[in-house]
């Protein structure tokens, strides 16, 4: 599939109907890679896709031009999702490669890049392509040291790499076509790719403002055209911890008593009003879990001590919880245990690096199974924790 989104400008990507997993991340409906092909005095191919579908990529290419013609390869971040096809397609073409300090050193060490041609770039400069111009605009640890965005200045098209993109494999190119549900996929992609550096995203977004545009096309899922405005503040509202009164209730079970204890809690806190999220991390994506942390006040984590330690499942949902680092929410440990109770001391010390005020009570640590008096406590403690404020 080629698609024309303005006059000679192209996008010529590649949909990954099939994939599930995203380095951890779970893609139930796919994904896309984005190439965007403009033809002008100089041809301009923007981005590639994974290795694997090169013969895909070359296809779409194809049906534009002969690939031999391609005269830069825009190179906006390195990571193989992007730049898997770079090395074949300069094979073909002999292709000058434009990226940055960082993105030329980061191609050398996944490619054997001697006889490559670059052109180095850094923000605000510029290239003549013949009728175009590109402007260039470092974007650092968004997600990676190389990333960087592309701005074409005559046709007002922003090509944003990782930014605004979503996780979707879809027919559709553009967000109208999929309508508002397409803030869920991006708010999902912004959750788990974007959170760990979104102080940088405000500086980010006050830049692109200065830019006229008329669509941004990232490098994932569709293109941006009717609700530019709308995915922009949203950006903002998610980078700046702008929250809602959300608890998400994460735990794992044994024999049911931390589930039991969960459930009671849950009870207390929609009894004040507070929307609640439930979740047991063995059935559920560590993906969506974290979706929903993005703009949650509270995070309670339950566990029952095994071995001295936290359940399996909870232990790998807090190294993906570290990793992520959703910042400043108001936290809760709980759980049951046998003969020691550990695991609430170690879901605290998670809780305590990521700037959490930690709210503590006896009546979170139920011995063996929780009886009535104990679930009362419980319920009592989640009414008593929707007064809480940061």
């Amino acid at each position: 599939m080629v698609l024309e989104i303005k006059k000679d400008i192209f996008w010529v990507g590649v949909i990954d109907w099939e994939l599930r997993d995203f380095h951890g991340y779970k893609t139930p409906y796919g994904s896309t890679y984005n190439s965007y092909l403009i033809r002008d005095e100089k041809n301009v191919l923007i981005d590639t896709a994974k290795d694997y579908m090169f013969i895909e990529l070359l296809y779409g290419i194809s049906n534009v031009i002969d690939p031999k013609d391609i005269d830069y390869i825009v190179v906006n971040h390195v990571e193989k999702d992007h730049s898997g096809c770079v090395d074949k397609l300069v094979e073909i073409s002999n292709a000058t490669i434009i990226t940055n300090e960082k993105g030329k050193e980061h191609l050398s060490l996944y490619y054997d890049t001697e006889g490559w041609d670059f052109i180095i770039v850094d923000t605000e400069d510029e290239i003549n392509i013949g009728n175009r111009t590109l402007k260039f605009i470092r974007t650092p640890m968004l997600h990676w040291p190389d990333n960087m965005i592309t701005y074409c200045v005559e046709d007002r098209i922003l090509f944003s790499n990782d930014a605004f993109g979503q996780h979707i494999a879809s027919s559709e190119r553009f967000d109208y076509e999929i309508g508002e549900i397409i803030f869920e996929h991006a708010k999902e992609y912004f959750a788990n790719i974007l959170m760990p550096y979104k102080m940088l995203i405000p500086d980010v977004i006050k830049n692109i403002k200065k830019l006229d545009i008329e669509l941004i096309c990232p490098s994932h899922g569709v293109i941006w055209k009717e609700y530019i405005n709308e995915i922009l503040k949203k950006y903002y509202e998610w980078a700046t911890n702008k929250m809602k009164n959300k608890a998400v209730i994460v735990y794992d079970t044994m024999y049911g008593s931390t589930q039991k204890m969960a459930h009671a809690i849950a009870e207390g806190l929609m009894e004040k009003g507070v929307e609640v999220k439930i979740y047991r991390v063995s059935e559920t994506p560590l993906s969506l879990i974290m979706t929903e942390i993005l703009d949650a006040k509270y995070v309670l984590i339950g566990s029952p001590t095994v071995n001295r330690n936290v359940y399996p499942e909870i232990g790998k949902f807090l190294s993906y919880m570290a990793c992520i680092r959703p910042y400043d929410k108001i936290g809760v440990a709980f759980g049951s245990y046998g003969w020691m109770e550990c695991a609430t001391e170690k879901i605290k010390t998670l809780m305590d690096n990521l700037g959490y005020k930690i709210v503590d009570d006896e009546s979170l640590k139920v011995r063996f199974a929780p009886k009535k008096e104990d679930l009362r406590k419980c319920y009592e403690f989640g009414k008593r924790l929707a007064e809480e404020d940061l």
